[in-house]
Protein backbone atom coordinates (compact mmCIF):
# COMPACT_ATOMS: atom_id res chain seq x y z
CA UNK A 1 0.00 0.00 0.00
CA UNK A 2 1.74 3.15 -1.16
CA UNK A 3 -0.34 5.61 0.86
CA UNK A 4 -1.63 8.95 -0.26
CA UNK A 5 -0.10 12.25 -1.20
CA UNK A 6 -1.22 15.22 0.90
CA UNK A 7 -4.76 16.15 0.06
CA UNK A 8 -4.16 19.85 0.62
CA UNK A 9 -1.83 19.83 -2.38
CA UNK A 10 -3.78 17.36 -4.53
CA UNK A 11 -7.02 19.32 -4.42
CA UNK A 12 -6.95 22.38 -6.67
CA UNK A 13 -6.09 25.79 -5.24
CA UNK A 14 -9.68 26.87 -5.74
CA UNK A 15 -10.86 24.04 -3.48
CA UNK A 16 -8.54 24.69 -0.57
CA UNK A 17 -6.96 28.02 0.29
CA UNK A 18 -3.39 28.15 1.67
CA UNK A 19 -3.27 27.47 5.41
CA UNK A 20 -1.12 26.25 8.26
CA UNK A 21 -1.44 22.47 8.27
CA UNK A 22 -0.75 19.71 10.77
CA UNK A 23 -0.95 16.25 9.22
CA UNK A 24 -0.52 12.56 9.96
CA UNK A 25 0.34 10.23 7.09
CA UNK A 26 -0.76 6.62 6.81
CA UNK A 27 -2.13 5.44 10.16
CA UNK A 28 -2.51 1.69 9.69
CA UNK A 29 -5.93 0.40 10.75
CA UNK A 30 -7.85 -2.85 10.49
CA UNK A 31 -11.42 -1.74 9.85
CA UNK A 32 -14.63 -3.32 8.67
CA UNK A 33 -15.76 -0.94 5.92
CA UNK A 34 -18.02 -3.41 4.15
CA UNK A 35 -17.43 -6.22 1.64
CA UNK A 36 -13.90 -6.85 0.43
CA UNK A 37 -13.24 -7.82 -3.20
CA UNK A 38 -14.42 -11.38 -2.46
CA UNK A 39 -17.70 -10.08 -1.06
CA UNK A 40 -16.79 -10.98 2.52
CA UNK A 41 -17.77 -8.49 5.23
CA UNK A 42 -14.82 -8.49 7.57
CA UNK A 43 -11.97 -6.32 8.79
CA UNK A 44 -9.39 -5.38 6.18
CA UNK A 45 -6.22 -3.27 6.26
CA UNK A 46 -6.66 0.40 5.44
CA UNK A 47 -4.39 3.42 5.61
CA UNK A 48 -5.81 6.62 7.14
CA UNK A 49 -4.21 10.04 6.60
CA UNK A 50 -5.45 13.27 8.17
CA UNK A 51 -4.65 16.88 7.22
CA UNK A 52 -5.82 19.61 9.60
CA UNK A 53 -6.07 23.03 7.95
CA UNK A 54 -5.74 25.62 10.69
CA UNK A 55 -6.64 29.26 10.98
CA UNK A 56 -4.19 31.56 9.13
CA UNK A 57 -0.94 31.98 11.06
CA UNK A 58 -2.17 29.64 13.82
CA UNK A 59 1.22 27.95 14.05
CA UNK A 60 3.09 31.23 14.60
CA UNK A 61 2.73 30.82 18.37
CA UNK A 62 4.18 27.31 18.39
CA UNK A 63 6.91 28.44 16.01
CA UNK A 64 7.88 31.19 18.46
CA UNK A 65 7.50 29.24 21.72
CA UNK A 66 8.85 25.92 20.40
CA UNK A 67 6.16 24.26 22.54
CA UNK A 68 3.89 21.53 21.17
CA UNK A 69 1.11 22.67 23.51
CA UNK A 70 0.70 25.73 21.30
CA UNK A 71 -0.06 23.52 18.29
CA UNK A 72 -2.31 20.56 17.52
CA UNK A 73 -0.57 17.63 19.21
CA UNK A 74 -0.34 15.09 16.41
CA UNK A 75 0.76 12.31 18.76
CA UNK A 76 -2.43 12.58 20.81
CA UNK A 77 -4.51 13.02 17.66
CA UNK A 78 -3.02 9.83 16.20
CA UNK A 79 -3.94 7.93 19.37
CA UNK A 80 -7.51 9.25 19.19
CA UNK A 81 -7.83 8.21 15.53
CA UNK A 82 -6.30 4.76 16.07
CA UNK A 83 -9.31 3.63 18.11
CA UNK A 84 -11.50 3.95 15.01
CA UNK A 85 -10.57 0.39 14.14
CA UNK A 86 -12.59 -0.81 17.14
CA UNK A 87 -16.24 -1.74 16.49
CA UNK A 88 -18.80 0.56 18.08
CA UNK A 89 -22.39 1.58 17.66
CA UNK A 90 -23.52 4.97 16.45
CA UNK A 91 -24.52 6.95 13.41
CA UNK A 92 -21.55 5.68 11.36
CA UNK A 93 -22.14 1.97 12.05
CA UNK A 94 -24.64 -0.55 10.74
CA UNK A 95 -26.70 -2.74 13.07
CA UNK A 96 -24.14 -5.58 12.78
CA UNK A 97 -21.28 -3.33 13.85
CA UNK A 98 -19.41 -2.41 10.67
CA UNK A 99 -18.86 1.03 9.20
CA UNK A 100 -21.36 2.48 6.74
CA UNK A 101 -18.74 2.05 4.05
CA UNK A 102 -15.60 4.10 3.68
CA UNK A 103 -17.76 7.25 3.89
CA UNK A 104 -18.72 6.36 7.46
CA UNK A 105 -15.10 5.82 8.52
CA UNK A 106 -14.05 9.11 6.87
CA UNK A 107 -16.84 11.09 8.57
CA UNK A 108 -15.98 9.59 11.94
CA UNK A 109 -12.29 10.44 11.47
CA UNK A 110 -13.20 13.98 10.45
CA UNK A 111 -15.42 14.44 13.52
CA UNK A 112 -12.73 13.11 15.87
CA UNK A 113 -10.22 15.52 14.34
CA UNK A 114 -12.53 18.55 14.65
CA UNK A 115 -13.30 17.64 18.26
CA UNK A 116 -9.58 17.35 19.00
CA UNK A 117 -8.46 20.51 17.16
CA UNK A 118 -11.37 22.68 18.33
CA UNK A 119 -11.90 26.06 16.72
CA UNK A 120 -8.31 26.09 15.44
CA UNK A 121 -9.37 23.89 12.48
CA UNK A 122 -10.97 25.50 9.43
CA UNK A 123 -11.11 22.33 7.35
CA UNK A 124 -10.17 18.68 7.74
CA UNK A 125 -9.05 16.41 4.89
CA UNK A 126 -9.25 12.65 5.20
CA UNK A 127 -7.54 10.16 2.88
CA UNK A 128 -8.32 6.43 3.16
CA UNK A 129 -6.42 3.89 1.05
CA UNK A 130 -7.29 0.20 0.60
CA UNK A 131 -5.63 -2.36 -1.64
CA UNK A 132 -8.33 -4.98 -1.00
CA UNK A 133 -11.63 -3.18 -1.49
CA UNK A 134 -12.13 -3.18 -5.29
CA UNK A 135 -11.27 -6.16 -7.51
CA UNK A 136 -8.68 -5.64 -10.27
CA UNK A 137 -7.49 -2.27 -8.92
CA UNK A 138 -4.08 -1.58 -7.43
CA UNK A 139 -5.49 0.85 -4.87
CA UNK A 140 -8.80 2.39 -3.88
CA UNK A 141 -8.25 5.94 -2.58
CA UNK A 142 -11.05 7.87 -0.87
CA UNK A 143 -10.54 11.59 -0.18
CA UNK A 144 -12.94 13.80 1.77
CA UNK A 145 -12.55 17.49 2.58
CA UNK A 146 -14.93 18.83 5.25
CA UNK A 147 -15.58 22.17 6.96
CA UNK A 148 -16.64 22.41 10.61
CA UNK A 149 -20.22 21.41 11.43
CA UNK A 150 -22.59 24.25 10.65
CA UNK A 151 -20.19 25.92 8.18
CA UNK A 152 -21.56 27.28 4.91
CA UNK A 153 -18.58 25.77 3.07
CA UNK A 154 -19.11 22.62 1.02
CA UNK A 155 -17.80 19.14 1.71
CA UNK A 156 -15.97 17.49 -1.18
CA UNK A 157 -15.43 13.83 -2.00
CA UNK A 158 -13.06 12.32 -4.54
CA UNK A 159 -12.42 8.63 -5.20
CA UNK A 160 -9.55 7.19 -7.21
CA UNK A 161 -9.29 3.67 -8.64
CA UNK A 162 -5.60 3.35 -9.36
CA UNK A 163 -3.74 1.04 -11.72
CA UNK A 164 -6.64 -0.96 -13.10
CA UNK A 165 -5.13 -3.29 -15.73
CA UNK A 166 -7.42 -3.69 -18.74
CA UNK A 167 -6.30 -5.97 -21.60
CA UNK A 168 -7.47 -4.48 -24.90
CA UNK A 169 -7.06 -4.70 -28.65
CA UNK A 170 -5.59 -1.27 -29.34
CA UNK A 171 -3.33 0.20 -32.01
CA UNK A 172 -3.04 0.57 -35.77
CA UNK A 173 -0.19 -1.86 -36.54
CA UNK A 174 -1.11 -5.39 -37.72
CA UNK A 175 0.37 -7.18 -34.63
CA UNK A 176 -1.65 -4.85 -32.37
CA UNK A 177 -4.87 -5.97 -34.06
CA UNK A 178 -4.18 -9.60 -33.17
CA UNK A 179 -3.12 -9.65 -29.51
CA UNK A 180 -4.44 -7.71 -26.55
CA UNK A 181 -2.13 -5.29 -24.76
CA UNK A 182 -2.08 -4.23 -21.10
CA UNK A 183 -3.57 -0.78 -20.58
CA UNK A 184 -2.91 0.56 -17.08
CA UNK A 185 -5.87 2.76 -16.24
CA UNK A 186 -6.62 5.05 -13.31
CA UNK A 187 -10.09 6.52 -12.75
CA UNK A 188 -10.79 9.51 -10.52
CA UNK A 189 -14.38 10.34 -9.61
CA UNK A 190 -15.70 13.53 -8.05
CA UNK A 191 -18.80 12.65 -6.04
CA UNK A 192 -21.76 14.63 -4.79
CA UNK A 193 -21.19 14.09 -1.03
CA UNK A 194 -24.87 14.68 -0.24
CA UNK A 195 -26.36 12.22 -2.73
CA UNK A 196 -28.47 9.60 -0.92
CA UNK A 197 -27.29 6.65 -3.03
CA UNK A 198 -23.63 5.61 -2.76
CA UNK A 199 -21.60 4.97 -5.90
CA UNK A 200 -21.10 1.24 -6.53
CA UNK A 201 -17.42 1.14 -7.49
CA UNK A 202 -17.09 -2.65 -7.83
CA UNK A 203 -20.00 -2.55 -10.30
CA UNK A 204 -18.32 0.28 -12.24
CA UNK A 205 -15.05 -1.62 -12.51
CA UNK A 206 -16.90 -4.75 -13.65
CA UNK A 207 -18.88 -2.83 -16.28
CA UNK A 208 -15.79 -1.07 -17.62
CA UNK A 209 -13.83 -4.32 -17.76
CA UNK A 210 -16.58 -6.14 -19.66
CA UNK A 211 -17.02 -3.24 -22.10
CA UNK A 212 -13.29 -3.03 -22.88
CA UNK A 213 -13.04 -6.82 -23.26
CA UNK A 214 -15.73 -6.75 -25.96
CA UNK A 215 -14.30 -3.70 -27.79
CA UNK A 216 -11.36 -2.86 -30.02
CA UNK A 217 -9.62 0.49 -30.47
CA UNK A 218 -7.05 2.14 -32.68
CA UNK A 219 -6.23 4.98 -30.26
CA UNK A 220 -5.89 5.56 -26.54
CA UNK A 221 -8.00 8.69 -27.02
CA UNK A 222 -11.05 6.64 -28.00
CA UNK A 223 -10.35 4.10 -25.25
CA UNK A 224 -10.14 6.79 -22.55
CA UNK A 225 -13.18 8.74 -23.71
CA UNK A 226 -15.22 5.51 -23.71
CA UNK A 227 -14.23 4.85 -20.10
CA UNK A 228 -14.97 8.45 -19.08
CA UNK A 229 -18.45 8.22 -20.60
CA UNK A 230 -19.21 4.85 -18.99
CA UNK A 231 -18.19 6.04 -15.53
CA UNK A 232 -19.94 9.42 -15.80
CA UNK A 233 -23.24 7.74 -16.70
CA UNK A 234 -22.98 4.97 -14.10
CA UNK A 235 -24.43 6.99 -11.21
CA UNK A 236 -26.35 10.22 -10.57
CA UNK A 237 -24.02 10.78 -7.61
CA UNK A 238 -21.04 11.33 -9.94
CA UNK A 239 -20.30 14.96 -10.84
CA UNK A 240 -17.14 14.53 -12.91
CA UNK A 241 -14.55 11.98 -13.98
CA UNK A 242 -10.88 11.94 -14.94
CA UNK A 243 -9.39 8.87 -16.64
CA UNK A 244 -5.71 8.32 -17.33
CA UNK A 245 -4.59 5.36 -19.42
CA UNK A 246 -1.01 4.25 -20.08
CA UNK A 247 0.26 1.88 -22.73
CA UNK A 248 3.52 0.39 -21.39
CA UNK A 249 4.43 -1.30 -24.67
CA UNK A 250 3.95 1.76 -26.90
CA UNK A 251 7.53 3.07 -27.03
CA UNK A 252 10.85 1.25 -26.93
CA UNK A 253 12.76 3.90 -24.98
CA UNK A 254 10.05 5.10 -22.59
CA UNK A 255 8.18 3.49 -19.72
CA UNK A 256 4.79 4.29 -21.22
CA UNK A 257 2.75 6.59 -23.44
CA UNK A 258 -0.61 7.79 -22.20
CA UNK A 259 -3.69 9.95 -22.45
CA UNK A 260 -5.72 11.69 -19.75
CA UNK A 261 -9.23 13.12 -20.23
CA UNK A 262 -11.49 14.92 -17.73
CA UNK A 263 -15.19 15.54 -18.26
CA UNK A 264 -18.21 16.66 -16.26
CA UNK A 265 -21.15 14.27 -16.16
CA UNK A 266 -23.22 16.99 -17.82
CA UNK A 267 -21.22 16.45 -21.04
CA UNK A 268 -23.06 13.14 -21.57
CA UNK A 269 -26.57 13.76 -20.27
Amino acid sequence: MSGASPLYSSFSDTDVSPADVVFIDNIQLSANIGPDWWGRIREQPVSLSVYVHLRPSYLDRAGASDNVRDSVHYGKLCKALSVLSKPAMGQYFSADGHWFGVHGLARAASNVTFQFAGDAAERVHIVIVSAKLIPLTGEFVFEMSSPPSGSSLDSRVRVSLRDLVLPAIIGVNPPEREAKQRIVTSITVRENPFHPTPVDYPAIVSAVSKHIEASAYQTLEKFVLDVVRLVCLSSDAIEGVTVQAKKPSALSFADAAGVQISRERSAFV
